[in-house]
């Protein structure tokens, strides 16, 4: 039997510093494939190249993956500065209305870290352009320096909402999580429900309130070591779960209460 294919939102990106490319982490495809059970196919994010509508008639949900590149402000009404970092317009201009067509629609998909935060700009949300330099927050960007694994290390706990989708997922209250994103909700979109947060403060799980499929999207990066983490794994289950059911026509909704 085919595997349901799952869209994975590529990244702008440049070779040698000359060479245009769209990328993607490995690491994502392994956890579409191995943990969901999926097709991993790479999307080039580019208006020129693929549409909306193509995408979906194509894929049957979609990874909304982390990425260098931050969200550009004007998409939530606020002037660039240098704190907001690079951009991909590309990106915004097919992932931004994705993500409203899939909410109206039912067709599944999981934001991470830039996902994530797209998912809230998508619907109305604002971003602050750097969370460490909040009072009172953490640094939850990337540590600069050391191997991947500790790049990648379990670094802060996420506190879900009690009895909230992620409790029931996870089968936990509390969990560890790593954290590499310098960018974060500020105020959340219409719909979106932070069902879960840092101890800082800082939201790090949502879902979109009433939508006929799977919304779930995190902060963090569940993709690594996602075969065998506790909480990356359930987590790529359930998208699984959900994207085949939208291969074969089942349309169930996701129980958020």
């Amino acid at each position: 039997m085919a595997r349901p294919v799952v869209g994975i939102i590529g990244n702008q990106h440049l070779i040698n510093d000359q060479y245009p490319a769209h990328a993607t982490g490995t690491i994502n495809s392994q956890a579409v494939a191995e943990v969901s059970g999926a097709l991993p196919v790479m999307i080039p994010a580019d208006p020129r190249f693929v549409s909306v509508g193509e995408l979906m008639s194509v894929c049957d949900g979609f990874l909304l993956t982390g990425g260098r590149p931050n969200v550009h402000p004007e998409e939530y009404g606020e002037a660039e500065t240098e704190a907001h970092g690079a951009f991909d317009r590309c990106r915004d201009a097919i992932a931004l209305p994705l993500i409203r067509a899939c909410v109206e629609t039912g067709q599944p998909f999981l934001g991470i870290c830039r996902g994530f935060q797209e998912v809230n700009v998508a619907l109305g949300g604002t971003l602050h352009p750097e969370i460490r330099d909040l009072p009172g927050r953490m640094n939850h960007r990337m540590p600069p320096d050391g191997t991947l694994e500790e790049k990648f290390a379990l670094r802060h706990a996420v506190r879900f909402r009690t009895g909230g989708v992620f409790h029931r997922l996870m089968g936990a209250e509390e969990v560890m999580t790593n954290t590499l994103h310098g960018q974060g909700i500020k105020t959340p979109g219409r719909r979106i429900v932070i069902d879960g947060e840092a101890a800082d403060g800082t939201p790090e799980a949502i879902y979109v309130e009433g939508a006929p499929g799977f919304t779930l999207s995190v902060q963090w990066h569940p993709e690594w070591n996602a075969a065998n983490d506790p909480v990356s794994r359930p987590l790529f289950e359930a998208f699984g779960q959900a994207v085949r059911a939208w291969a074969e026509g089942r349309r169930p909704r996701l129980r958020m209460a």
